[in-house]
């Protein structure tokens, strides 16, 4: 039950960081243009004036697309996909009195009826407008001059007052600075389009889907994923109940110095180290990438030496600072119950040293590291965005780094709604593998 309230909050309060915070995709697509107007203006020929910059219809359609024209609560609303949003729109200015042509629309006048002929995808809309009462707009299509259906469609009517506040909202500056508008009418469909319907947006980078990005990227994180938790557990755990056996030998030791090394060691400065003496001094790996470029050109079993080959030193890191926790509950949790009554009851009645070890003292010791068992869902969506960097994986963590460097917040929110969902899933399923270990606790 506690689920959904925590996914809420979660991405309620990220949503809201990012509607907030510097850089907005408005923002950025000004200054882009406004740099590429510049540019284009210093490299003319002729001394010719090259008027850089953004319209505001432009910016216009990258507000409603993302959603910057709405109070954040509906925005965030129409990203769930419990509120409408509104797609194919069709636009065009007029002032009220008199005959206008403004770009490709025309206004007529009759008395208190404004008709606009909007050309768009091939077709005329003509929308009739009462200007004393808004919520009588209607719009009909015109296709060869025949009236056709316009179900589904939608007029919006935008006084200039309005225009003049949403301008000064996007220039964050006074309303009183705002250039004249006219009214304008804008036709619209609108639909549910959010998480709820699986679409998730396109990112404001690459313009393409979320959802396909994140999927791209999950074979990967999985892929290291399964390695490096096989490898983690299959070390971790016999070593130790061997190191708990072993207390206070020269194995115990020398074990313990080397996973506390490797604990100290950040993940991605051993990768950097990695990289300059075994594979760009030695030349014995590869220095980036999860395949060769001609990966694709190669038999079956060249391709998994070359996955192999790039899978080492990445792999290295991603394991090297997991030993130490996992080992060392294993080894303190094990000696606490071999020191138990119960073990030493057991032992005393004539229970072999292996069997009391095995047969009772481990399955509780197993109970504080099958509290973090249900978390290895989120191998789905693992990975470390630093090592993925120094290597140049293009693996969930790069994905998650990169949408923040570029304040790319329909690929933040994607990948954050998802991580996020998978965290409190693990928890779930952690209790549910507790219970199933530990026999103190009953589901009555």
């Amino acid at each position: 039950m506690l689920v959904p309230i925590t996914l809420l909050g979660v991405t309620l309060i990220v949503f809201a960081l990012t509607r907030f915070m510097p850089g907005s995709p408005v923002e950025r697509a000004m200054q882009q243009a406004a740099q590429a107007g510049d540019e284009s203006s210093k490299g003319a020929a002729g001394g010719r004036e090259n008027q850089g910059g953004m319209s505001d219809e432009q910016a216009e359609e990258l507000e409603e697309e993302y959603g910057y024209d709405k109070p954040v609560l509906v925005a965030y609303v129409q990203w769930l996909g419990l509120w409408k949003r509104e797609r194919l729109q069709s636009k065009g200015e007029f002032e009220k009195g008199g005959e206008d042509v403004i770009g490709d629309s025309k206004v007529e006048d009759f008395e208190r009826e404004t008709i606009v002929v909007l050309k768009g995808s091939g077709r005329q809309v003509k929308v009739s407008w009462d200007g004393e009462d808004v919520a009588t707009a209607q719009a009909v299509f015109m296709l060869d001059g025949s009236e056709v259906s316009s179900k589904g469609w939608e007029v919006r009517i935008d006084t200039p007052q309005e225009r003049k506040e949403r301008w000064a909202r996007r220039m964050k500056v006074d309303v009183a600075e705002a250039p004249p508008y006219v009214h304008r009418a804008v036709i619209y469909k609108s639909r549910f389009s959010g998480l709820l319907q699986g679409d998730l947006g396109n990112s404001i980078t690459y313009q393409d889907k979320v959802i396909d990005m994140i999927l791209q990227r999950i074979p990967i994180a999985l892929y290291f994923g399964l390695l490096s938790t096989v490898i983690i557990y299959g070390v971790c755990i016999p070593l130790g109940v061997l190191k708990a056996i072993k207390h206070r030998t020269p194995m115990d030791n020398i074990s313990s110095i080397l996973v506390f090394v490797g604990y100290s060691i950040p993940g991605f400065s051993l990768g950097a180290v990695l990289l300059v003496y075994l594979g760009a001094r030695a030349g014995w790996f590869p220095l980036f990438g999860l395949v060769s470029p001609d990966f694709y050109e190669m038999s079956t079993w060249g391709q998994l030496k070359d996955l192999a080959h790039h899978t080492v030193l990445p792999l290295m890191c991603y394991v090297v600072g997991g030993f130490a926790v996992t080992t060392m509950m294993m080894k303190n949790n094990l000696m606490d119950n071999l020191a138990a009554d119960y073990v030493r009851t057991a032992v005393s009645k004539g229970v072999g040293f292996k069997k009391a070890v095995f047969g009772h003292a481990f399955r509780n010791s197993f109970i504080p590291i099958a509290t973090s068992l249900g978390h290895l869902v989120s191998i789905f969506v693992g990975g470390s965005m630093l090592v993925e960097t120094v290597f140049d994986i293009q693996g969930f963590g790069l994905l998650q780094f990169q949408s923040i460097i570029g304040r790319d917040q329909p690929v933040i929110m994607g990948t954050l709604t998802i991580a996020a969902f998978l965290m409190v899933l693990g928890n779930i399923l952690s209790d549910i593998i507790v219970a199933m270990i530990d026999p103190r606790i009953k589901f009555n």
